[in-house]
This record gives C-alpha cells, structure tokens and sequence, in this order.
C-alpha cells in the first residue's frame, strides 16, 4: 500500500532510515562494534574473496552478468564469486552462476527473495531484509545491497589489526545512518524545486571520483530510467573530454574551477559544514560521514531528484516502459 505517500517509489524512498536498519539487524553489534554474518562465515573465512580491495586488501573486479558469459571468464576452483540480485530470478545472473558451480568456484547470493532461484542455488545466501518494493527503479533495494556487500567486508577483515580503527569508524558510521538518511529526505521540497529548474535542459551530467563515481554512475541510471532524460555519470578527471557547455552538471566538491571555466551549470553536493563551496554556487548539502557510507548519503538526493523529474513531466515511474521486475523485495 501507498500509505500517505502518491507514488510507491516515493514511499520506497523514504523507507531507507528502516530498511538499512533492517538490513544490519543480528548482523551489526554497535555496542561491541563488531559484525557477525553467521552462516557465511563459515564460508567466507577459509576462502580468498573479493569484495573490497581497498578495505579487505583483496583483489576483487566487478563483472556485468550479461557480459560475463559472452568473454568465457576463466575461472578456478579457488575463486569467489558475489551474485547480487534483487529478484534472484534475473535470467543472464543465473546463467552465470551455473557457468561457476560448473567449474567449481565458491558462489555467494546476496538477494532480496526467499526462495528464489539464485537464494536456493549459490552455496550460501545473504538477505537484505529491504521489505516490499514495488516500484521498479530501485532505491531502497540499492541501499541495503550496498549495507549487505559492506557488511561481508567488514567481516572479512575482522582479523586484521592494522585495519581495527578503520572496522570501528566504519561501524559507528553505520549506527549514525539511518538518522542521517532522514535529514536527508527532509530535503525533498529543496530537490522538488531543483528539479524544476533542470526541465528545459536535455541532458544531465553526474561527476564524481574515488569511491563517488559508481555512486554517480547510479544517479544517472535513476534519472534515464523513470525521468527518460538523457543523464550519464563521468569521472571527474575526464571532464575535458565531455562536452558540457550551459549543461546542468551535479558534482561533488572537486575540480569547481574547471567545471566553471567549461561554462557549465554546476550544482555542487557537499557536506552540510563545507565552508569551501562558493556561496554563489547552487548546492546540495549532505551530511558527512565515513568515506565508505558517504556514497549512500549522496545517492539519496539522486533518488529523489529524479523522482520529482519524472513527476513533472508525468511519465509513469512506478512502472516505466521498457523495465519490469520478476519479484518484488521481501
């Protein structure tokens, strides 16, 4: 049900201060700052995974699924592979899981639906615990994925004393989250007003770097697939190679100088205390946090903001042409 919400993905939306407690509850202990995975420990423990190479000191690449058969990835006995799904029942992840059992390898699920295809099939399942999403632009999906992967990070490198301080401010970045998230939201009249101003713009640039860009990356997904504008998310280092005179361009507090000299139309997310973003400058501001949470943060104005873009120019965003979702979350 809607609620006192219009649209389900609003209300998806504004689930994400319970739905990423959900996803650590059992699983995160903020009193002890410690995590417990249960039964995957079993597994990932005595394994070589990749997850997070910059936190597990774990080599690790990311793979499309409907990329990864077409190659004939080899793969070894020793290997560990991360199966993310919303629905479990997505048809070229599945394939690529049997492609791995086939050969041996070590094949975790991170899903969303008991009972799934991928949930009954990998050696060991990992739930997100999100509830019902209805809408099909992902959103509080997305976050809880992100809050599960990080999770299996954290307990990856529980033995590593080098890396104790890091587990611990990561941690208490986690039990500050959900309220963070909520200061967040209260913004939504602020974005619903920025959103107005980007109508008569045909496209949208979305830059970050480091750990920003897949989240940026993310952003401009959102807007292409409920806002039908053409949006696309670019490292911050390839500026001068994309053309972006007059075009709106939402970027973290990065290379300010340079984006204005290429006459575009910046709109700055920063943290809520930056001092160094020109008053002049048109600016989402975020709370801040740890630089492994600070991308959950930046993703939920980039929700929102296609949200209210879709909803002015009234197109269909719970269900958008050419998207449909096998399952919805539990």
């Amino acid at each position: 049900m809607k609620g006192k919400f219009k649209h389900f993905m609003l209300k998806e939306i504004h689930e994400q201060p319970d739905s990423v407690v959900n996803t650590m509850r059992g699983r995160v202990n903020l009193d002890v700052d410690t995590v417990n995975f249960g039964g995957l420990k079993a597994y990932l423990l005595p394994s070589v995974v990749g997850a997070v190479p910059y936190l597990a000191k774990i080599p690790a690449s990311v793979e499309l699924a409907s990329d990864f058969l077409d190659r004939k990835t080899p793969i070894f006995r020793d290997g560990v592979f991360v199966f993310v799904f919303q629905s479990g029942e997505t048809a070229d992840t599945i394939l690529a899981l049997r492609y791995c059992l086939e050969r041996g390898a070590l094949c975790l699920g991170v899903v969303s639906m008991v009972g799934s295809t991928i949930s009954r099939e990998t050696h060991c399942v990992v739930r997100t615990n999100a509830g019902p999403e209805v809408g099909v632009a992902s959103t509080k999906a997305y976050t809880s994925q992100y809050i599960a992967l990080l999770i299996m990070v954290l307990q990856l490198c529980e033995d590593r004393l080098s890396l104790r301080g890091r587990r611990r401010a990561i941690i208490e970045g986690l039990r500050h989250l959900p309220e963070q998230i909520q200061t967040i939201l209260n913004l939504d009249n602020e974005l619903q007003e920025l959103a107005k101003t980007m109508l008569s713009s045909k496209s949208l640039l979305i830059m970050g770097h480091g750990f920003q860009y897949a989240i940026y990356l993310e952003g401009a997904l959102k807007i292409k697939e409920i806002a039908y504008m053409h949006s696309e998310g670019i490292l911050a280092g390839e500026l001068n190679t994309v053309p972006s005179q007059g075009i709106p361009l939402l970027n973290v507090q990065f290379a300010f100088t340079q984006i204005t000299a290429h006459k575009a139309k910046p709109i700055i997310i920063c943290n809520d205390n930056d001092t160094s973003v020109p008053a002049s400058a048109m600016s989402i501001r975020v709370s801040k946090t740890v630089d492994y949470l600070q991308g959950i943060i930046n993703v939920i104005p980039l929700q929102l903001l296609s949200y209210h873009l879709a909803v002015i120019t009234g197109f269909d965003f719970d269900f958008p042409r050419n998207l449909a979702k096998s399952a919805t979350t539990e």
